[in-house]
C-alpha cells in the first residue's frame, strides 16, 4: 500500500508539472538593473555555508520519493546526478523504510551511487528520535530533514489527523540525532512564526517550502477519487512570501517550492535563502528525457547562476543580498499586510557601499 502511494506520489507530480502554467509569485521579484555593476566570472564563488554546513554550490536536489520499486529506480539516478554535478540529495520520506525494513534499498541506493556527496535522510514528525537515527545511519546522512505535511495528510485518505505532538517530537529529535537537523514543508510554505518556533526547538536550519511547485493537497484528493477536497488547491503562502516573511530571523532558511529557472534560484538567494531546493521541476526531466538530460540541466543552471553573479556583481552567493530587489503585485499586498519594508529592499546596494567605505565618501 505503501509502495503504491509513493508510486502514485511520483506519477501525480510528474503530471502537474507538465500542465503548469509556469506564473508564481517569483515573478513579483525583479532585480533592479544597474549596468557597471557586473564583474569579472573568475571572481565568482558558488559556496555557501549555513549552520556549521558547507556546500560547494547554493543549489540541491530536494525530497523526492523512495519505498518502492520504481521510486528506487528514481532515487539512484537522482544519486548518480548528484555524484556528477557536485549537488547536495535529500532523500524522499523513509516513513516506509521505517515500517518495513525490506525496502531499505529503494533508500541506500542514495548512498550507494553517491558515496562521498552531501546527502540528506528525511523523516516525518511523528518519528521517535530512535527511527530518526536509524534513518540517518541507513543513509549515513549528514543532515536530517524533518518534513511538516499537515494539510497534504488532511487530505491524504490513510494520512494523520493528529498534529499537537509535533513540536515536542521535533525538539526531541533535534536534541537526540547525532547531524544537524533542518525542518522543511512540503509546499505550503513556513510562515515568520513558525520558523522563530522552530529556532526555539534547536533545529539548525528551515527549509521554507512555499507553494507554487508540486501542489500535494491536489495529489492526495487526486488519489481520492471523489476529489472533494479540491477547495484546498493552492493553500499556504509562496516561497517568495515566506523569504519576505523571515527576513531578519535568527535561523537559516532555505528555499523550494516553485523554482523554474536559474533566475527563481538568485531571487530566492537574494531574499535571503542560503541554498535552494529543486523537487519536480528536476524529476519531470528526468522521467521525460532521462538521466543525462537531468546532468546536463544541473550543470546547465549552475552555470547560469554564475553568470548571473556575475551580471550582478554578487562574489558569492551571499552577495546576493546586497542587489536591489522591486517587489510587485500580490506580493508586494502580501507584505504591506504583514508589516514588511519592501521599499528598503530596492535601495540595498547603498548600504552594502557604505558599509565597504571607511571614509564615509560612497554615493
Amino acid at each position: 500500500m505503501i509502495g503504491q502511494r509513493k508510486d502514485d506520489h511520483v506519477r501525480l507530480a510528474v503530471e502537474q508539472r507538465r500542465e503548469h502554467s509556469g506564473h508564481n509569485q517569483f515573478d513579483e521579484v525583479s532585480f533592479l538593473h544597474h549596468a557597471l555593476a557586473g564583474i569579472d566570472r573568475p571572481e565568482v564563488s558558488a559556496a555557501t555555508a549555513f549552520a556549521g554546513i558547507s556546500w560547494p554550490v547554493p543549489l540541491y536536489i530536494n525530497a523526492m520519493t523512495g519505498g518502492s520499486a520504481r521510486t528506487g529506480a528514481v532515487n539512484r539516478e537522482l544519486a548518480v546526478a548528484a555524484r556528477e554535478t557536485g549537488v547536495p540529495l535529500a532523500s524522499g520520506s523513509m516513513s516506509a523504510y521505517l515500517k518495513d525494513p525490506s525496502c531499505a534499498e529503494t533508500f541506500s541506493v542514495l548512498r550507494t551511487h553517491n558515496p562521498r556527496g552531501f546527502v540528506l535522510a528525511n523523516v516525518n514528525a511523528t518519528t521517535t528520535p530512535e527511527q530518526a537515527q536509524r534513518a540517518v545511519d541507513l543513509l549515513r546522512a549528514d543532515a536530517l530533514q524533518i518534513h511538516l505535511n499537515s494539510v497534504q495528510e488532511t487530505v491524504m485518505p490513510e494520512g494523520d489527523r493528529s498534529f499537537s505532538s509535533w513540536a515536542q517530537r521535533i525538539g526531541e529529535i533535534a536534541s537526540a540525532v547525532d547531524v544537524p537537523v533542518i525542518v522543511k514543508e512540503v509546499g505550503f510554505g513556513l510562515s515568520r512564526e513558525t520558523v522563530l518556533a522552530l529556532r526555539d526547538l534547536g533545529v539548525r536550519a528551515a527549509d521554507l517550502g512555499g507553494r507554487g511547485g508540486t501542489d500535494f493537497a491536489r495529489i492526495e484528493n487526486d488519489r481520492r477519487g471523489r476529489g472533494d477536497h479540491a477547495f484546498l488547491a493552492g493553500w499556504g503562502l509562496s516561497t517568495p512570501a515566506c523569504l519576505l516573511d523571515a527576513q531578519g530571523v535568527d535561523l537559516p532558511v532555505l528555499a523550494s517550492g516553485g523554482v523554474r529557472h536559474p533566475l527563481d534560484v538568485a531571487r530566492a538567494l537574494a531574499l535571503g535563502a542560503r541554498a535552494v531546493g529543486v523537487s519536480g521541476g528536476f524529476l519531470r526531466t528526468l522521467t521525460d528525457d532521462g538521466l543525462p538530460a537531468l546532468i546536463t540541466q544541473i550543470s546547465t543552471w549552475l552555470d547560469q547562476l554564475a553568470a548571473l553573479q556575475t551580471v550582478l556583481g554578487a562574489r558569492t552567493p551571499a552577495e546576493l543580498t546586497h542587489c536591489d530587489l522591486l517587489i510587485h503585485g500580490d506580493l508586494r499586498s502580501f507584505c504591506a499586510d504583514r508589516g514588511i519594508r519592501t521599499r528598503a529592499l530596492a535601495r540595498r546596494s547603498r548600504s552594502a557601499r557604505a558599509s565597504d567605505d571607511p571614509t564615509g565618501t560612497a554615493p
